[in-house]
Formats: structure tokens, sequence, C-alpha cells
């Protein structure tokens, strides 16, 4: 049995995560919980697994905790430090790092310094800090198994392969709501119009990242890292029925695609269970209902955030890590109502333009180029709103 911690666990990967516990009670067993603010879903996911310890983000919060679970006793941490606490347990097996955004980077990055086995949704980490996470995972002798659906499908279709011989690694988006929407349209985007995937079920910020392919632009880094492969070697296609969920093209001009429902748990479960399957207990694909798959290319008029994830990917150094932050900061915006869709990309590409990059070497100048990048997108945000 794999003893399990969580880091995010009331977000849609956690949820879900937890969901695959439940259904494998004799595979799995939860050993801690790192969440947010979510602090009813945290007690009760506390009161079904009975973890050893949990951590929330704010520290003035352990009291209502402490409420909501009455009775029920588990040690509550709080804060980066908690996160950190709980990741490196060590009564703790694998490590679902499942924050949304960079603050999961430094427990995510503290869980690979503690040798621990990951299973990576927390694409983030990769993005800001590539050279550096890939570098001490190979030092601890630590395999990252990708939890996001297009990673685990590239690394389900590179198994029994010959890595030199991969011509390209294939990403396929669904092209978000606004797909089929004219550019004039755009200006006129809603947030609750961009909360509307077509076909997955998400968190704010992943559903927005979508709608603008921002998404698919980290996925892009987080691959170059992941597969250890050029950037030129990863393309993004549009496939709106996400049934394909990512392709490998081989240097005889074959294709090998992974295929499934849209749904989290499977990626997870491969990652949690690797080098096994376990049984589904879901609903399987059924081909004969599919009807048709398409593809598109990507029009970048339309998803100007991709390419910016490209110009960061190639500038390289703590240029991603820039992308990342500005990113966050203008999603942000835009859920509060701040700013229009358009402006989302607009602000990251300023942010860009007045840095300049450097090559990081310590995870700590990272949060410092991430600190520098939020403050100078929330200025250009309050420029705006003068």
């Amino acid at each position: 049995m794999k003893s399990i911690a969580v880091l995010g666990s009331t977000g849609s990967v956690g949820v879900s995560t937890l969901d695959l516990v439940r259904r494998f009670p004799g595979e799995f067993k939860v050993e801690g919980l790192v969440a947010g603010r979510n602090l009813r879903r945290l007690a009760r996911q506390v009161k079904e697994f009975s973890p050893a310890c949990v951590s929330i983000r704010e520290k003035e919060a352990v009291p209502e905790l402490r409420r909501l679970l009455g009775a029920h006793r588990v040690e509550i941490l709080s804060g980066e430090e908690g996160a950190v606490i709980v990741a490196t347990a060590g009564g703790v097996g694998v490590v679902v790092a499942a924050i949304v955004g960079g603050a999961g980077l430094v427990p995510t990055f503290a869980a690979v310094r503690a040798g621990k086995q990951m299973a990576l949704a927390n694409k983030e980490a990769l993005v800001m800090a590539g050279e550096i996470f890939v570098h001490e995972a190979k030092q601890k002798g630590v395999r990252l198994l990708p939890v996001d659906s297009e990673h685990s499908a590239v690394f389900q279709c590179l198994q029994g392969n010959r890595r030199e011989e991969v011509d390209r690694i294939i990403l396929t988006a669904s092209g978000g709501p606004f797909l089929r929407a004219s550019l004039k349209r755009l200006r006129r985007v809603t947030v609750k119009e961009a909360l509307k995937h077509p076909n997955w079920k998400m968190g704010p910020k992943i559903t927005i990242d979508s709608a603008t392919m921002m998404n698919k632009g980290l996925e892009v880094v987080e691959a170059r890292w992941l597969f250890d492969i050029s950037p030129a070697q990863v393309q993004v296609v549009i496939h709106p029925q996400s049934v394909i969920h990512s392709m490998v093209r081989y240097q005889d001009g074959s294709i090998i695609a992974q295929l499934g429902i849209p749904d989290m748990r499977i990626p997870i479960a491969y990652a949690l269970s690797y080098p096994r399957r376990l049984r589904a207990n879901w609903r399987p694909l059924e081909l004969t209902r599919l009807g048709e798959l398409t593809f598109l290319p990507v029009e970048k008029r339309r998803y100007p955030a991709l390419s910016l994830a490209y110009q960061a990917l190639a500038e390289g150094g703590t240029m991603p890590a820039v992308l990342n932050a500005a990113n966050e900061v203008a999603v942000t915006a835009f859920l509060e109502k701040r700013i229009g869709f358009l402006d989302i990309h607009r602000i990251i590409e300023q942010t860009m333009e007045a840095h300049v990059s450097t090559r990081p070497r310590e995870v700590q100048e990272i949060l410092e180029i991430d600190r520098w990048a939020r403050e100078k997108a929330a200025a250009l945000i309050d420029k705006g709103e003068d």
C-alpha cells in the first residue's frame, strides 16, 4: 500500500486523487493533506481519510478548522513551512503535487529533495525552475510522473520506445470556449463565459488558462523539461473533442496516441500506480460512439498567449518564471473583473518586455524574480485602471 500526501487536496486534482483512494482502499493510504482556504471541504476530507497531519494556508484559520473537525484530532500546520513539513514527512511515499500556481514550487521542490516519488500536477514548478528542478530530481533518483492528461499521454506513448527516435511531441488542446468566436467577440468576453470549458471540469484559474491557451503554453515549457526535448520538437494542435490527450511522432513518420475520456482520475491513477495499471471502475472510452475526431492548427491571433510561452522558453533562464507570475496576476485580475479578457496577454507581454532574463542557480533566485514579476504586473494593471 502506498502512503500519499496530497498538496492541493481541495482543488480539482486533489478531489479526484482522493476519489481514487476511496475507490481503491487497498492500494493507497492518505498520510497528509495540504489545502488553501476551503476549510469545510478539508474538514470532510480529514474525517474520511484520517491523515496524520494537514496544513492550511493561513495560521489565523487554524481555530476555525479545529471547530469544523469537532472531536476528530489531527496535527494542523500552516503556511509554506507547514506544506513543506507535510510534503517531506517520513511516512509519505508519494507526493501528489497539485497546488495551483507558483505557490506550489517550494513544497514540491522540498519533496523532491527529500527523495519522494512525485505525481506532478503542478506544472508551474517546472515552468518556473525547470533546469534546477530536473537536476535535483536526477540527483535524488526521483522519477517525475506527470499527472496532467497531456503529459501523462506523452509519457505513455514513450513507453517501450527509444527516445532518440522521437521526432515530435504533439500536445492537443480543446481550443476552449472561444474556438469559433470571432476575434472581435473576444473583446467582450465575460468571466462567466470564460469559465465554461466545453469538456473538462477544472478550477477557475486553469479554466481561464485553457480559454487563453496559456495552459498549453505552460505545458510546452513543462514538456521541454519532463522529456528533455527541444522546444522546436513540441507542437500544439487543436482537438476539440479532447479524446486524444497527446501524441508522439517518431522518425519513421508513425504516430502513437493515447485516447481516453476527459477524466483526470485516469492520468492520476497511472501516476500513482505506475508501472501497473489499476482496473477501471469508471466508464471506459467507447470508440463506436465517438463519431469523428478533428484537428485544427492553432490560430496565433486568437491565442497570443501560446506564442508568449514559446518566446519565454526560447529566452530561457528566468523568463518562464516571469511569464507564469504575470499570468497568475492577470488571470486573478480578470476573475475579479478588473481587466478584460484580451488584457491578460497584454499584461504578460509588457511584464516580459520589462525583464532581462538571467540564469538562476537557486530556487530562492526564482522566488525573487517571481515577486518582482507579480509586482510589475500588478502595477501595470493599476496603471490601466487609473
